[in-house]
């Protein structure tokens, strides 16, 4: 197994008073030629944006975007026609294929929102547009794997349009879970969300992220309550 551990405190910091941001991997004015991404996985920004306040309308093409909305919630609108609220426990997708734009706001007028931003290049390009959102029940990721995206929209996950699966799990203290890769060719990124988690010999702590080749099982054990995301690549 290959383990390249990324502390919170090595990502990329954009601050612009609106909005808070921390870039795992090369974006915009942060660039880092050792962080251009994990196979098909290009971008996990944590995102932190005022009341309000929020990404004005932007393009996007070819491109698999998703939010995972941490705190508060977003107000989402897009060319599409989507107008939408996005909120804490709920999943985005949006399949840019030939070319969308779109708009992000803070939904309060008081409190923060906090939410991950991922980019994942896609498997076809130049595909219809396509977005998608879905509340899952967080009952059902206590101390195992929730599966919420993934190629075919199996397990009643999110379908992307790309070979990569995404899983969360609330994994509790002397709790262990066993990831099992779908492709062992694959990698996986594993981003904690809170808490800590003993991967093999390393230590992993909240923000902190682990690239993960070269194996076909992960075994994560809990030394704090913690929330993980795993996502599984192409690499």
């Amino acid at each position: 197994m290959k383990i390249n551990i990324h502390k919170s405190d090595s990502r990329g910091i954009a601050n612009h008073g609106w909005l808070n941001s921390h870039h795992t991997y090369s974006f915009a004015n942060y660039h880092n030629p050792n962080r251009m991404g994990f196979g098909k996985l290009r971008v996990i920004n944590d995102d932190i944006v005022e009341a309000s306040m929020g990404f004005g309308t932007h393009p996007h093409e070819n491109m698999e975007i998703i939010s995972i909305p941490l705190q508060g919630s977003l107000r989402h609108k897009d060319s599409m026609g989507n107008q939408h609220m996005i909120e804490s426990g709920e999943i985005q997708i949006m399949s840019a294929g030939t070319g969308i734009t779109h708009s992000e706001y803070n939904n309060s007028e008081v409190d923060l929102v906090n939410f991950l931003q991922i980019w994942v290049l896609p498997k076809e390009i130049d595909i219809k547009p396509r977005y998608e959102q879905k509340r899952f029940n967080a009952d059902k990721r206590h101390n195992k794997l929730q599966l919420i995206i993934s190629p075919d929209g199996e397990e009643e996950s999110i379908s992307i349009n790309q070979d990569v699966y995404f899983s969360l799990v609330d994994l509790d203290k002397d709790q262990s879970i066993s990831y099992q890769l779908h492709n062992s060719d694959n990698g996986v990124y594993v981003f904690l969300i809170s808490g800590s988690v003993m991967l093999g010999e390393n230590c992993i702590e909240e923000r902190d992220g682990a690239e993960i080749s070269n194996t076909s099982n992960i075994e994560l054990l809990g030394q704090t309550d913690a929330q993980i995301l795993c996502i599984e690549t192409p690499l």
